[in-house]
Protein backbone atom coordinates (compact mmCIF):
# COMPACT_ATOMS: atom_id res chain seq x y z
CA UNK A 1 0.00 0.00 0.00
CA UNK A 2 1.59 3.56 -1.12
CA UNK A 3 0.61 6.62 0.92
CA UNK A 4 1.41 10.26 -0.62
CA UNK A 5 3.79 12.30 0.93
CA UNK A 6 0.97 14.73 1.65
CA UNK A 7 -1.38 12.33 3.20
CA UNK A 8 1.86 11.03 5.67
CA UNK A 9 2.57 14.54 6.41
CA UNK A 10 -1.09 15.17 7.59
CA UNK A 11 -0.98 12.01 9.71
CA UNK A 12 2.36 12.76 11.27
CA UNK A 13 1.38 16.44 12.20
CA UNK A 14 -2.05 15.28 13.33
CA UNK A 15 -0.43 12.76 15.92
CA UNK A 16 1.66 15.63 16.76
CA UNK A 17 -1.03 17.25 17.77
CA UNK A 18 -2.80 14.97 19.65
CA UNK A 19 -0.06 14.14 21.36
CA UNK A 20 0.78 17.43 22.11
CA UNK A 21 -2.58 17.95 23.60
CA UNK A 22 -2.46 15.20 26.00
CA UNK A 23 1.22 17.02 27.03
CA UNK A 24 -0.77 20.06 27.77
CA UNK A 25 -3.97 18.84 29.57
CA UNK A 26 -2.13 16.78 31.72
CA UNK A 27 1.01 19.47 32.21
CA UNK A 28 -2.27 21.89 32.54
CA UNK A 29 -3.76 19.89 35.77
CA UNK A 30 0.06 21.11 37.67
CA UNK A 31 -0.26 24.44 35.82
CA UNK A 32 2.82 23.32 34.09
CA UNK A 33 3.39 23.63 30.34
CA UNK A 34 4.60 21.39 27.74
CA UNK A 35 8.38 22.62 28.19
CA UNK A 36 7.80 22.57 31.42
CA UNK A 37 6.46 18.70 31.32
CA UNK A 38 9.22 17.57 28.66
CA UNK A 39 12.08 19.17 31.44
CA UNK A 40 10.70 16.82 33.69
CA UNK A 41 10.60 13.97 31.51
CA UNK A 42 14.05 14.26 30.17
CA UNK A 43 15.67 14.41 33.58
CA UNK A 44 13.34 11.71 35.24
CA UNK A 45 15.97 8.91 34.89
CA UNK A 46 19.52 11.13 34.95
CA UNK A 47 21.18 13.55 36.01
CA UNK A 48 21.96 15.98 33.65
CA UNK A 49 23.79 19.20 32.72
CA UNK A 50 22.09 22.81 32.10
CA UNK A 51 23.94 22.42 28.39
CA UNK A 52 22.46 19.08 27.62
CA UNK A 53 19.25 20.17 28.96
CA UNK A 54 19.25 23.23 26.59
CA UNK A 55 20.21 20.68 23.81
CA UNK A 56 17.24 18.47 24.39
CA UNK A 57 14.95 20.96 25.01
CA UNK A 58 16.32 23.19 22.08
CA UNK A 59 16.52 26.12 23.99
CA UNK A 60 19.21 28.64 24.66
CA UNK A 61 21.55 28.88 27.58
CA UNK A 62 19.46 31.83 29.14
CA UNK A 63 16.04 29.96 28.24
CA UNK A 64 17.06 27.00 30.16
CA UNK A 65 18.19 28.67 33.01
CA UNK A 66 14.75 30.17 33.63
CA UNK A 67 12.78 27.21 33.21
CA UNK A 68 15.10 25.51 35.70
CA UNK A 69 14.98 28.29 38.29
CA UNK A 70 10.74 28.34 37.63
CA UNK A 71 10.55 24.45 38.22
CA UNK A 72 13.52 24.88 40.67
CA UNK A 73 10.99 27.51 42.67
CA UNK A 74 8.55 24.79 42.64
CA UNK A 75 9.78 22.18 44.50
CA UNK A 76 10.23 20.01 41.48
CA UNK A 77 14.12 20.05 40.64
CA UNK A 78 17.54 20.64 42.10
CA UNK A 79 20.61 22.32 40.85
CA UNK A 80 24.03 20.72 42.05
CA UNK A 81 27.65 21.39 41.13
CA UNK A 82 29.15 18.88 38.40
CA UNK A 83 31.99 16.39 40.16
CA UNK A 84 33.75 16.96 36.80
CA UNK A 85 33.69 20.78 36.60
CA UNK A 86 33.57 23.27 38.73
CA UNK A 87 31.16 25.86 36.52
CA UNK A 88 28.91 23.48 35.62
CA UNK A 89 25.35 22.54 36.94
CA UNK A 90 23.64 19.10 36.99
CA UNK A 91 19.55 19.28 37.25
CA UNK A 92 18.28 16.52 38.56
CA UNK A 93 14.38 15.77 40.49
CA UNK A 94 13.06 16.51 43.57
CA UNK A 95 10.95 13.90 45.92
CA UNK A 96 7.99 16.23 44.85
CA UNK A 97 8.96 16.28 41.44
CA UNK A 98 9.95 13.03 41.11
CA UNK A 99 6.20 12.19 42.55
CA UNK A 100 4.50 14.55 39.75
CA UNK A 101 6.83 13.15 37.00
CA UNK A 102 5.52 9.54 37.89
CA UNK A 103 2.14 10.62 38.14
CA UNK A 104 2.20 12.73 34.75
CA UNK A 105 3.54 9.89 32.95
CA UNK A 106 0.93 7.57 34.39
CA UNK A 107 -1.53 9.84 32.97
CA UNK A 108 -0.03 10.52 29.76
CA UNK A 109 0.27 6.50 29.55
CA UNK A 110 -3.24 6.60 29.78
CA UNK A 111 -4.23 8.72 27.60
CA UNK A 112 -2.00 7.49 24.90
CA UNK A 113 -3.41 3.76 25.67
CA UNK A 114 -6.88 5.52 24.67
CA UNK A 115 -5.83 7.11 21.48
CA UNK A 116 -3.78 3.48 20.10
CA UNK A 117 -6.65 1.44 21.73
CA UNK A 118 -8.44 1.04 18.28
CA UNK A 119 -4.99 -0.50 16.95
CA UNK A 120 -4.68 -4.38 17.39
CA UNK A 121 -1.06 -5.87 19.00
CA UNK A 122 1.11 -5.77 16.10
CA UNK A 123 -0.13 -2.30 14.20
CA UNK A 124 0.73 -1.38 17.79
CA UNK A 125 3.91 -2.83 17.78
CA UNK A 126 4.35 -1.44 14.13
CA UNK A 127 4.08 1.56 15.31
CA UNK A 128 6.18 1.79 17.61
CA UNK A 129 8.93 0.14 15.58
CA UNK A 130 8.10 3.00 13.02
CA UNK A 131 8.27 6.10 15.63
CA UNK A 132 11.24 4.41 17.19
CA UNK A 133 12.91 4.40 13.74
CA UNK A 134 11.88 8.07 12.53
CA UNK A 135 13.22 9.90 16.10
CA UNK A 136 16.46 7.58 16.21
CA UNK A 137 16.94 8.76 12.35
CA UNK A 138 17.51 4.82 11.87
CA UNK A 139 15.74 2.78 8.79
CA UNK A 140 13.12 0.18 9.63
CA UNK A 141 13.25 -3.41 8.52
CA UNK A 142 10.92 -4.32 6.21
Amino acid sequence: MSTAPDATVDALVQLSFAVQRILATVGAERELSVVQMRLLGIVRDRRIGMAELGLHLGLDKSSVTGLVTRAERRGLVQRSPSPDDGRAVHVTLTPLGRDWTEQGAAEVGAAIGELTARLDADQRALLTSLAASLVSGRATPR
